[in-house]
């Protein structure tokens, strides 16, 4: 399953995600869920799996960015795709973790890939949204660090979003970012 919703390029990131689901302790009840899920997933028309795929990979990568993914930056990104992308909760959190193992595993090698993959299959306004809860997901611990900013500004470019888009989705977030702050601490207005 995971070779169809991630592709069969990265089949040692597909073979851990596969290991990491079938063999983390459960409950019955818990293995039953999963497989629910599971199910639920591949039912899906491969282009719909491809987007959801592509772009919980795309939220993760953002999280990422600093080498660490918090339970805060987690909870975003489950909430982003059962709000955003229609899928049920069970299922947002499953992709979720997915995501993050993508992330954490095969990073660099298919940021630029995937997050090009999700601008294909998105329109303008999905890939606004997405821009949006990358920066979210960057300031859920209160600041985006400089780390967090250039990886979302990447992600900005791969989604092709014209600069002053991107600015107008940044100021919602200008007092998170960490140069603002420094500069608000150094001059003692925070």
């Amino acid at each position: 399953m995971f070779r169809r919703i991630f592709g069969s390029d990265n089949e040692r990131a597909a073979d851990q995600a596969e290991t990491a689901l079938t063999t983390a302790p459960t409950t019955e009840g818990e293995t039953a869920t999963v497989r629910r899920i599971v199910a639920r997933l591949e039912a899906m028309p491969a282009e719909q799996a491809r987007f959801i795929a592509s772009a919980a990979y795309t939220l993760a990568r953002a999280a990422n960015a600093d080498q660490d993914i918090s339970a805060e930056e987690t909870a975003e990104i489950e909430k982003t795709l059962h709000e955003t992308e229609s899928v049920d909760e069970p299922t947002a959190i499953l992709v979720t973790e997915m995501a993050k193992l993508q992330a954490r595993t095969v990073g660099g090698t298919e940021d630029f890939v995937v997050t090009r993959e999700f601008r294909n299959l998105a329109t303008e306004a999905q890939r606004i949204d997405i821009l949006r809860a990358c920066f979210a997901i960057s300031a859920a611990s209160g600041t985006i660090s400089a780390e967090e900013n250039v990886v979302v500004n990447e992600i900005a470019r791969e989604l092709d979003l014209d600069p002053a888009t991107v600015n107008t989705v940044r100021a919602a977030f200008h007092e998170r970012l960490s140069a603002v702050q420094e500069v608000r601490r150094l001059a003692g207005t925070d």
